[in-house]
């Protein structure tokens, strides 16, 4: 199956409907898709016409969608569809998130199957990643409520651009998230992006406000995009001041891509010096992505700065927990912890479900 009807639309005229999924508001003509290109009107009710079917599937380490405090070293099943509703000139998934050929989607897997392999392959959690899972909101919904039924956890990795109708039952099933808050200016969302800065900052904060789900928050540094020391201060006192101290912040980085083949990659002294703006103004929980960083890239305890987890890439080392406290002083970590990390390590395993 890979067309359902589906919900958060409301109608028009003459045919017409508008979408409510997204802050884009699409006005769709019978026959017409919106910019996501996976949601349309045909005969005047909204489709979703990706279910059930995937661009690809992968088991990841957590690390790598990246959460640094979510059961740390496990195996996650990662998939993703086609489409987005966002439209970033920097995409580093381009041939799945742009993607308006339906033969993109060359796995079948329906939401009870996917559960059985995660299950079957020993990952603890499933990720919907490479293009954003509002769009496929139905289908994400499903597979997660058919995971929870196997003790399997989800995780949502996305821009976090949704409306504040949808928002709800998007989060309802998800256990964990990483929002990716592309830059902290209007001018960066509207230009690079197609989109706007403030339905993204709704989200973290109904994230932080009226959930229990761990989430962690991601910022790609593009030179001369969204890299300045002011910017960088006004975002991280902005996490500081409305989601406390203890959220972890990921600074990742750019390489070129796409639309963006001009611009040159990340120095990792960049994403150093974000690292250290980012602490000055409190937050205690930041790392560095996409560079090789030990020090950048690893957990400690930030009342007697003991390291607590030990990242060397996505490998782990030194582990200094104990039931989720510092072994050093008994300081409580956030975030969702065992007894002892997995052991998935950096490996990387594409996957075919077909016929499973």
């Amino acid at each position: 199956m890979s067309v359902i009807e589906v919900g958060f639309w409301h109608e028009l005229d003459q045919n017409r409907i508008q979408c409510e999924l997204c802050p884009r508001l699409c006005k769709l003509k019978d026959g017409q898709r919106g910019l996501c290109f996976v949601r349309g009107n045909e005969g005047g009710r909204m489709h979703l016409y990706t279910y059930g079917r995937s661009s690809g599937f992968c088991i990841d380490p957590v690390e790598k969608k990246p959460l640094n405090h979510y059961l740390p070293g496990t195996p996650v099943l990662s998939f993703g569809t086609a489409g987005c509703n966002l439209t970033c000139k920097f995409c580093q998934n381009w041939d799945m998130s742009k993607a308006r050929e339906m033969d993109k989607l060359a796995d079948a897997a329906s939401p009870v199957q996917l559960a059985k392999y995660c299950q079957e392959h020993h990952c603890r959690s499933i990720a919907y990643t490479y293009n954003d899972p509002v769009i496929f909101l139905e289908y994400a919904e499903d597979v997660a409520i058919a995971c929870h039924e196997y003790q399997i956890n989800s995780i949502a990795v996305s821009a976090g651009y949704i409306t504040d109708i949808a928002r709800p039952r998007f989060f309802e099933h998800m256990d964990a998230a990483n929002i990716d808050l592309k830059a902290f200016s209007e001018r960066f969302y509207k230009k690079i992006c197609g989109a706007s800065l403030a339905p993204v900052l709704d989200t973290l904060l109904y994230l932080h406000n009226a959930t229990s789900v761990w989430f962690e928050i991601t910022t790609l540094l593009i030179p001369d995009e969204n890299d300045s020391d002011e910017e960088i201060d006004a975002m991280t006192q902005w996490i500081y001041e409305n989601l406390g101290p203890s959220i972890p912040l990921h600074f990742s980085a750019f390489h070129p891509d796409w639309k963006m083949l001009d611009k040159p990659r990340t120095p990792a002294e960049t994403l150093t010096r974000a690292r250290h703006i980012a602490m000055k103004n409190g937050l205690r929980y930041v790392y560095t992505g996409n560079v090789h960083d030990t020090a950048g890239s690893s957990t400690y305890c930030h009342n007697c700065g003991l390291r607590l987890i030990e990242r060397d890439w996505y490998q782990l080392g030194e582990w200094n927990l104990k039931s989720g406290c510092c072994v050093g002083c008994g300081e409580p970590l956030p975030g969702r912890f065992e007894e002892s990390h997995g052991n998935w390590g950096a490996y990387r395993q594409p996957v075919f479900l077909a016929g499973q």
